[in-house]
């Protein structure tokens, strides 16, 4: 017999992380509280990130959904960073969306595991045709906006 603890890990894992349904929970409301999650996610991601989700227009929620099914969250932006990140890998990142990421590439340090920080170090991003340019904690953007 599993533990009441083990059964609610799994309820998450199938509700967060694409995982099957745990025996004893109807399958149709955890779909349901699945598809809700999701789409708050979305939402979530959509405020930290709203040029990437103006620029994915109406498919925005299923880039987004697609993406983010099997995974569980690791907060809004770094959600929205790791598939900003996935759309360049996969050449599909829309334009419109490039000084949101090459700024945010500029301000921070995100390895894609720890939280992202700081950068200390003047540095150079460029994302979708836009050159983002930090030191001393001032961005100036260049090309595109």
């Amino acid at each position: 017999m599993t533990s009441l603890a083990d059964r609610q890990a799994a309820l998450v894992a199938a509700l967060t992380s694409g995982a099957p349904v745990p025996v004893g929970f109807d399958v149709r409301l955890v779909e349901v509280a699945r598809v809700a999650l999701l789409r708050k996610r979305a939402g979530e991601v959509a405020r930290q990130w709203p040029d990437l989700a103006a620029a994915c227009g109406p498919r925005w929620y299923a880039e987004w959904a697609t993406w983010a099914a099997a995974r569980p969250t690791r907060g809004s932006l770094r959600d929205g960073w790791d598939l900003a990140r996935d759309l360049v890998r996969r050449g599909e990142f829309p334009a419109a969306a490039g000084a949101e990421l090459a700024t945010r590439e500029a301000a921070l340090h995100y390895d894609g595991h720890a939280a992202p920080r700081p950068r200390r170090l003047p540095t150079v991003r460029r994302a979708a045709g836009t050159i983002a340019i930090q030191a001393a904690g001032h961005i100036r953007v260049l090309g595109r906006r």
